[in-house]
């Protein structure tokens, strides 16, 4: 079975606060890493007034300094937005403080829309960059990093892990190229997933990071009780991204009765499109679409994106997904002791 992970995008619901977000993904990580989940990561995004991990330096220290053992990261930094030289001064004070447990997704989009490129002093260019950032900044964390003129202080010669993500065949053939892993976006952007895992396995070459391809894949499950229960629950996630279709974001809606009236056949047509690997439903439910996905696509890892307006029906989803992964993989095993 692949590996569990988690995105946690630190939705802000409707009627919060960015604070109260922030601590419940902490609350989050900390329970996840109870539960057995890989890694916990967060993303970058600017101007969403949904979305409190802006700064995601800043939260990757408040969440590892929360939490014990569970790999932190980021899911990513834009890297486009930032020089790599801060990234890695960034990184490398996290993986000085937090040893072994800080790594780094890196994204060529802004995260954002053009007027707030503008704001953080870059362009629609920066991203042509891409290649070459990634690049320097492998250069700040490697072990020869002491004999640069310009030295990331701290970072030099820690080799903070690098992933690269992407929802597209570019990042695929970059991550392949560099032979770094590489986690597609199909949490949000589902149509180029399997041929962007064929493109990377088939070209990857191996690297002092990374002897083979590992891909993770995003997702997003909600589970719950009862199949009813999470389809209800499900509607937020659903009002969101019909409210991103319209192009008006918003704060986590609570969940309806029903999205009948809430969206129209074409909105519908453009969500449900966007959210084609939505898991929803009781554990046994989750469990088997999951175990199917994984079976279709070979991920090695699946990271979890779980938008549930109220927290404690998120950590009772991400404690059933882990729950019902357990015990698909003890039947995994079973199965093959007998044969």
């Amino acid at each position: 079975m692949a590996r569990l992970s988690i995105l946690d995008l630190a939705f802000i619901p409707e009627g919060s606060t960015p604070r109260v977000a922030l601590r419940n993904s902490l609350d989050l990580a900390r329970h996840a890493e109870e539960w057995g989940y890989q890694r916990f990561w967060l993303a970058e995004h600017h101007n969403m007034v949904g979305i409190a991990s802006a700064a995601t330096a800043v939260v990757i220290g408040y969440v590892a300094g929360g939490t014990r053992k569970i790999r932190i990261g980021a899911g990513g930094v834009m890297l486009p937005n930032h020089s790599p030289l801060v990234i890695a001064e960034q990184f490398g004070t996290l993986e000085s403080l937090y040893p072994g447990r800080i790594e780094l997704g890196l994204g060529r989009a802004p995260g954002t829309d053009l007027l707030t490129l503008r704001a953080l002093r870059r362009g629609p260019e920066s991203a042509d960059r891409f290649p070459q950032d990634v690049q320097e900044l492998q250069s700040y964390f490697s072990a020869d990093a002491t004999n640069l003129k310009i030295r990331a202080v701290p970072g030099a010669g820690l080799e903070v892990p690098l992933w690269i993500l992407g929802s597209s065949l570019f990042g695929a053939r970059l991550a392949a190229a560099m032979g770094l892993p590489y986690s597609f976006a199909s949490h949000f952007a589902p149509a180029a997933l399997e041929h962007a895992i064929e493109i990377y396995r088939t070209e990857f070459q191996p690297s002092a990071q990374l002897d083979r391809p590992y891909v993770s894949a995003g997702v997003n499950v909600v589970a719950a009780e009862t199949d009813e229960e999470g389809g209800r629950l499900f509607t937020s996630l659903q009002q969101q991204f019909t409210r991103l279709v319209r192009g008006t974001p918003g704060q986590l809606p609570p969940p309806v009765e029903s999205m009948n009236g809430v969206w129209s056949p074409v909105e519908k047509m453009q969500a449900s499109s966007m959210l084609k690997y939505a898991f929803v439903g009781s554990r046994q439910t989750v469990h088997e679409q999951l175990a199917a996905f994984v079976e279709r696509t070979g991920v090695d890892e699946v990271i979890v994106a779980s938008a549930i307006y109220d927290h404690a029906a998120r950590l009772r989803s991400y404690e059933l997904l882990a729950d019902g992964w357990d015990a698909g993989c003890e039947l995994e095993n079973a199965a093959a002791a007998v044969e």
